[in-house]
């Protein structure tokens, strides 16, 4: 079985997977008579010619080490994922090998933070962090198959 450490996210190890969504470092602009931050399109939805949906994913945690033996991917749409609650989170992303995962990469992802995975992007199910969490997911619905899951040799994902 092959182990990977996970390790802090940033945007620069990331960005082959998509974007992380978090606040700018200075809001776009100041909205409701300078009471409110605007941190404007932060992302963008990729959405393949279906719609774009919001929802709240409500997922079991897991502890590290944790054995990851299933990937999935979106062809057809973008899928962003942003925590509700106060902690970290896991987020394994793999690049594409010839339609079929490549070598997994692990991010411990810090609460307040989310992501924003493009299209077709091999990933790791939603993975709190020991306790259960909510997110707010922002995905496609339409026509069209938008699922692909492969089970892979598990990897042992570790801190």
């Amino acid at each position: 079985m092959t182990a990977i450490r996970a390790v802090p996210i940033t945007p620069e190890a990331f960005a082959p997977f998509g974007d992380l969504l978090a606040p700018r470092d200075a809001p776009t602009r100041l909205i409701n008579a300078g009471r409110c931050e605007r941190h404007h399109a932060l992302v963008t939805v990729e959405r393949g010619g279906g719609e774009a949906v919001i929802s709240i994913f409500r997922s079991q945690p897991v502890s590290l080490p944790y054995d990851c033996a299933l990937l999935e991917r979106h062809p057809l749409g973008s899928q962003a994922f942003m925590p509700l609650g106060p902690d970290p989170w896991l987020s394994v992303v793999a690049p594409d090998a010839g339609g079929r995962p490549g070598a997994p990469l692990a991010f411990i992802v810090p609460a307040g933070m989310g992501v924003n995975l493009r299209a077709g992007v091999w990933h790791g199910v939603l993975t709190p962090l020991d306790r259960p969490a909510d997110f707010l997911v922002i995905d496609r619905e339409g026509g069209g198959d938008n699922l692909e899951e492969v089970a892979i040799e598990p990897v042992t994902i570790t801190r």
